[in-house]
């Protein structure tokens, strides 16, 4: 018999799963996509910025034109469902395939399976089918009891336009908050690293969007020949100027804003539980996000009558995934007990990600992706 750890073992083991895996997606309806490999890089970029640079495998063509290995399936299966005749309405697709990102001290090329989900106007319900469709795949292959974390883009991004703070402000603490940042780095401005007067450039940038800030200087270092500045490119010298210009033009956050900030950000525990205190904090803050809260609670019903046991799960307001198109609810889960451990699952709504992508609306999308070589017994290591 061949050993459990034998190369070939591993490879028919890891085929074995993604079949099951896929059939599992399949006989729920989600139809199997497989976006190309090659893509181009000036998607990610537009919309995961510049700092996903270091993350993709980049390559030129004789054009000059970049572009990249596939990092991700969400973005190209998007691209794909905007292109097919189905767009607008829903549908859902699965996938299972190679990805290729930069990782420390592990493989840049990795196997990813999960499922997209377009068009469906009954968000909550939706939302709870592709989660409990991916924990149901990961049950079938032998982990039943993995942590499921839940948190709502759409809950921090209501409390920060109910906050009405200036726009550099807003999008600082967004992004912060996206990158999982605690509340006192987001709001401590960095020094631009120069005792040269930038005024009148920050001047220029003040209220600028991201896209224009980076033309801007990107414009502005051509003109003087210059294609990055202390292994910085042009779109990171604008984001920093961006904030720079943020903190100039619209000052320190509000005593009573933070406030609020810290309360809704240190809420977690038992998602009923946290819907009750997320209920109280909009009403002490005079805050209407009724529709939006309406919609957590319909989820986890959602969620409960598809047999999870919700109790089981924790909503954690300072939860978020690193990825600025998510405009709702989003969740992963990992292995019970197993500290350090990275994400088995992950996922969530990114409903304005299609607009950006050059529909003429917001269509609503949720997905969520499982990481193969995270479904590992304990024990042996082995893909089960």
């Amino acid at each position: 018999m061949m050993p459990l750890d034998h190369p070939e073992a591993r490879t028919a083991a890891a085929s074995a799963l993604a079949d099951a895996l896929l059939a599992h997606f399949a006989a729920a309806g989600y139809l199997r996509c497989e976006p190309p490999i090659l893509q181009p890089a000036s998607v990610f970029f537009d919309l995961s910025g510049e700092d996903i640079r270091h993350r993709l495998y980049l390559a030129s063509d004789a054009s000059g034109a970049e572009h990249c290995l596939r990092p991700e399936f969400t973005i190209p299966i998007s691209r794909v469902y905007l292109a097919s005749a189905d767009a607008g309405r829903p549908v859902g697709y699965s996938y299972c395939g190679p990805i290729f990102r930069y990782r420390p001290n592990a493989s840049g090329e990795f196997v990813q399976a999960g499922v997209e989900n377009f068009g469906r106007k009954d968000r909550a319900a939706a939302d709870a089918e592709v989660l409990t469709l991916t924990l149901e795949a990961a049950a079938a292959a032998g982990h039943d009891s993995l942590a499921v974390k839940i948190g709502d883009a759409g809950l921090f991004a209501a409390l920060l336009a109910a906050l009405d703070l200036p726009a550099g402000w807003s999008r600082r603490i967004a992004r912060g908050h996206a990158k999982g940042l605690p509340l006192d780095a987001i709001l401590t401005v960095p020094a631009n690293g120069s005792a040269g007067d930038h005024s009148g450039v920050l001047a220029a940038l003040a209220g600028t969007d991201k896209r224009s800030a980076r033309a801007l200087v990107e414009d502005v270092l051509s003109i003087a020949g210059i294609s990055s500045v202390g292994g910085r490119t042009a779109a990171e010298i604008a984001e920093r100027f961006l904030e720079q210009a943020s903190a100039e033009s619209g000052g320190g956050v509000p005593i009573e804003a933070r406030a609020l900030l810290e309360r809704y950000l240190h809420i977690s525990g038992n998602p009923d539980d946290t819907s009750a205190e997320l209920r109280a904090l909009a009403s002490d803050a005079q805050i209407n996000c009724t529709q939006t809260l309406d919609e957590f609670d319909a989820r986890l019903g959602f969620i409960a009558a598809r047999g999870i046991d919700v109790s089981q799960m924790t909503f954690s307001a300072d939860f978020a995934r690193n990825l600025d198109y998510y405009t709702g609810f989003v969740f992963e889960a990992r292995h019970q007990g197993r500290s350090g451990d990275h994400p088995v699952i992950g996922g969530g709504r990114y409903d304005r990600l299609l607009r950006l992508l050059g529909a003429s609306d917001d269509i609503p999308a949720v997905g969520a992706s499982i990481w193969l070589d995270r479904l590992s017994s304990p024990e042996t290591g082995v893909l089960q």
